[in-house]
């Protein structure tokens, strides 16, 4: 039986996530940043548990804006169609999770293969962040306002290539977003080169002492020199101070692969990224 996590069960949940730490920092940063109750910011989420005896077996969720995650490591098919069951009429945008828990969930939903914009799997990589050696005479920076316009173009050109967006208004319009959330948030960083920003690097979640890193960008023409793999391996040595011990991160491509295991980074999974053409609500043909 699948249920509706209730107030009172944080604890319970975040324990449970916690032994999945590496494939659950959506989850456990969502739920720290936004426990149960959280109806209006984009990523306030709604939890689901599927309890068994003393304790919880599966745990999904689903945010303000559509996206599902899920924590299910023995989930059988019974489980991922009470899943389905369960978000019958509500809308979303995609999934992300591991790789072989979302192709169940996708086929449980019965969202048909071109439906998506993206759905590929990534190599999920961690480090400790002891064994970051910082980069020297490395400049980075958080962005201010002043970066607004470089940044709106480097989040659509980084939505075009990871293949979350292409050049519709609406697109831009995301970019422009994205960008002014990266200014006021606090966990995006740019890497400077005589006085110029060269590469950026974010945090896109975080619980405890633990990162997730993401919207790591160099735009094309700066590619191929170290920029991403400074910017990164910086920001880390920031966060250590900090006292952050672990980052983890999923890469899009093999050149962005290279550079997180030139730092140390060491494959542990596999995730999954499903992004829809457009939203859908489950229970209505796509």
């Amino acid at each position: 039986m699948i249920r509706a996590a209730r107030p009172g069960e944080e604890a319970a949940i975040d324990a449970f996530l916690t032994a999945h730490a590496d494939s659950s920092m959506f989850l456990r940063s969502n739920l720290a940043a936004h426990g149960l109750d959280e109806t209006e910011h984009p990523h306030g989420t709604r939890f689901y548990i599927t309890p068994a005896i003393g304790e919880f077996s599966a745990i999904f969720g689903r945010t303000n804006d559509g996206f599902l995650m899920c924590q299910a490591p023995q989930a059988g098919p019974e489980t991922w169609r009470g899943f389905a069951d369960i978000l019958q009429g509500q809308v979303i945008l995609g999934m992300t999770g591991v790789d072989g828990q979302v192709m169940q969930a996708l086929a449980a939903l019965e969202l048909p293969s071109d439906a998506f914009r993206v759905n590929h799997s990534e190599p999920l990589y961690r480090l400790d962040l002891a064994l970051v050696q910082e980069p020297q005479e490395v400049t980075l920076r958080a962005p201010t306002p002043d970066d607004l316009n470089v940044l709106g173009l480097w989040y659509a050109q980084y939505m075009r290539d990871t293949g979350q967006a292409g050049e519709t208004a609406a697109d831009i319009r995301t970019a422009i977003t994205r960008a002014v959330e990266a200014i006021a948030g606090g966990q995006v960083r740019l890497l400077i080169e005589d006085g110029q920003p060269v590469a950026m690097t974010g945090i896109n979640a975080r619980v405890g002492d633990m990162v997730q890193l993401g919207g790591v960008f160099t735009p094309p023409d700066r590619r191929g020199k170290g920029y991403a793999r400074n910017a990164v391996a910086a920001q880390l040595a920031e966060e250590r101070k900090t006292g952050t011990r672990v980052a983890v991160l999923f890469a899009n491509n093999a050149a962005a692969a290279r550079s997180y295991e030139a730092i140390g980074f060491k494959k542990v999974g596999t995730y999954r990224v499903a992004i829809l053409k457009r939203a859908c609500e489950i229970g209505v043909a796509a």
